[in-house]
C-alpha cells in the first residue's frame, strides 16, 4: 500500500545534520557549557595575574612649631611621606605560588573545555534520538493514514454489499467500527508526532512552536564499516581513548593534585618588601630630615599553618579520583548497553525485512482477493488488515530503534552521531 500524507508540511525538512547544527548554535545546555568555559577562562587570567604594587603617600602639618626660629635653614612645619610595597610579588615568584595557581586554573580550564565537548556529545545523542523518534512518529502517522484510508474503502465496500443484501448489517457495523478505530489511531499518531516535534525543538533551543518537519522515512539500516565488524572489547577501547568525560575527569584530578601542592606551598608565609620616604624639612635641625627606609613584612605562622586548606584540597582530590573511577566504570556500562541494544535491533530489523513484512503483505493481499470473491469472511479481512498495519508500525519502530541504538553506540564510544 502506498503511503499518503493528508497534511501539508509546516516547514522545510530538517535533516539530522541540520538539527545538530541548530543544537550547537542555540541549545540551552551548549550555551550553559560555553558560559562555564568563559568563567574558567576568567579564573585562569586571574590566577596568572601579578599582584599590583601598593603605593601610598601622605602629608601633614606640625602645630606650635615656628620653622623661622630654626638656627639653620631648611626647617619646615610641613611633613611629606610616601611608601611602595610589592604586595609579596617577589617572594611569590621565588616561592612559586603564582605558578602553581596558574597551573591549577589552567588544568581546571582544560577540564571545563572537555566538559563542554562532552556536553555537546551527550546532547547530540539526545538530539539524534529525538530526531529519530520524530521521524518514526511521522512514519507512523502516514501508516495510520494509510490504514484509515484502507478501512474507509473496506467500509464503503461492505456498506454497498449490505444494501445489496449480500452481507448482514452486523458486517457493515464491524467495518464501520474498524474505520472509526483507524481514524482514532490517526488522531493519536498526529498527537504523538506533535509531542515528538516539541521535544526535539526544546533540545534545539527553539522558542515556541517548532517550525520544521523531519526528513522521513529513515534511511536503510546499514551499519558504518568501523562498527559493523567491531567487537564489544574493541568498542570499549575506543571509548576509553575518545570519551571527553574521561579526559575531563583526568584533568580534574590533575587540577586537584596541583591544588594540594598549592595548599602545602601556601604554608610558607607571604613576604612583602617595601620602601618608604619621609621628610619634614631638610637641614640637620629639621624635625624629620629626609629619611629613606626598607621594610620586610613577614607573618609568623605560629598558631595556624593552613591545615584546613590542605585537608580540604586533599578531600577534593580524593573525590575527583573517585569520580574518575566512576566515569571509567560508566563507560563500560554505556558501551555494553548500547552494543546489546544495537545487536537486538539489528536482529529484529533483519527478521522483519527478510520474512515478516513480505508475509504480512501477502496475507492481506490473499484475504482481500478471497473476500471480494466471497471465500473469506469480513472478520478475516479485518484481522489481516490489522496484522498488516501493526507489522508496518512495528517495522518502522524497529528501524527507529536501530538508528537510535547506533547513535547511542557512537556516543558511548566518544563520537558524535554521524548523519
Amino acid at each position: 500500500m502506498t503511503a499518503r500524507a493528508d497534511e501539508p508540511a509546516q516547514g522545510p525538512p530538517l535533516s539530522l545534520e541540520a538539527a545538530l547544527t541548530r543544537m550547537r548554535e542555540k541549545g540551552f545546555d551548549v550555551l550553559t557549557a560555553e558560559a562555564a568555559v568563559h568563567a574558567a577562562e576568567g579564573d585562569a587570567v586571574a590566577a596568572s595575574a601579578f599582584p599590583n604594587p601598593l603605593v601610598s603617600g601622605g602629608g601633614g602639618h606640625t602645630f606650635h612649631y615656628d620653622p623661622h626660629s630654626c638656627p639653620e635653614p631648611g626647617c619646615s612645619d610641613t611633613q611629606w611621606s610616601g611608601s611602595l610595597s610589592d604586595q609579596g610579588l617577589i617572594a611569590d615568584l621565588l616561592i612559586g605560588k603564582r605558578r602553581l595557581r596558574a597551573q591549577v586554573a589552567g588544568a581546571a580550564l582544560a577540564a571545563t573545555r572537555l566538559q563542554r565537548e562532552d556536553a555537546i556529545r551527550v546532547l547530540s545523542a539526545l538530539v539524534a534520538k529525538a530526531w529519530v523518534d520524530t521521524a518514526v512518529a511521522g512514519g507512523l502517522l502516514r501508516a495510520a493514514q494509510d490504514a484509515a484510508h484502507s478501512s474507509a474503502e473496506i467500509s464503503k465496500l461492505v456498506d454497498l454489499r449490505w444494501h445489496a443484501g449480500d452481507v448482514s448489517e452486523a458486517d457493515a457495523a464491524r467495518a464501520e467500527t474498524a474505520k472509526l478505530e483507524a481514524e482514532q489511531s490517526v488522531d493519536a499518531a498526529r498527537e504523538n508526532l506533535a509531542q515528538a516535534k516539541i521535544s526535539l525543538g526544546f533540545l534545539l533551543g527553539e522558542r515556541g512552536e517548532p517550525d520544521f518537519e523531519v526528513e522521513s522515512p529513515l534511511p536503510k539500516c546499514v551499519a558504518p564499516q568501523d562498527y559493523a565488524a567491531a567487537s564489544e572489547d574493541e568498542l570499549l577501547e575506543r571509548a576509553r581513548a575518545g570519551r571527553q568525560d574521561l579526559a575531563a575527569a583526568k584533568q580534574a584530578v590533575s587540577s586537584s593534585e596541583l591544588a594540594v601542592a598549592l595548599a602545602r606551598r601556601s604554608r610558607m608565609p607571604d613576604v612583602a618588601l617595601g620602601a618608604s620616604y619621609t621628610q619634614e624639612g631638610t637641614g640637620n635641625s629639621a624635625i624629620q630630615p629626609p629619611t629613606a627606609a626598607l621594610a620586610l613584612t613577614v607573618p609568623i605562622p605560629v598558631f595556624y599553618q593552613g591545615q584546613g586548606e590542605i585537608a580540604h584540597a586533599q578531600a577534593a582530590l580524593d573525590a575527583q579520583r573517585i569520580a574518575l573511577a566512576r566515569v571509567d566504570a560508566q563507560i563500560g556500562s554505556d558501551v555494553a548497553q548500547a552494543f546489546a541494544s544495537w545487536r537486538s535491533a539489528q536482529s529484529r530489523v533483519t527478521r522483519m525485512e527478510s520474512i515478516t513484512l513480505a508475509r504480512a503483505s501477502r496475507a492481506l493481499e490473499l484475504v482481500e482477493y478471497q473476500y471480494k470473491r466471497g471465500a473469506a469472511s469480513l472478520l478475516e479481512l479485518l484481522d489481516a488488515q490489522r496484522t498488516f498495519t501493526s507489522t508496518q508500525a512495528e517495522y518502522q519502530q524497529n528501524v527507529g530503534d536501530w538508528w537510535s541504538a547506533l547513535y547511542q553506540l557512537e556516543t558511548a564510544t566518544g563520537k558524535e552521531p554521524e548523519p
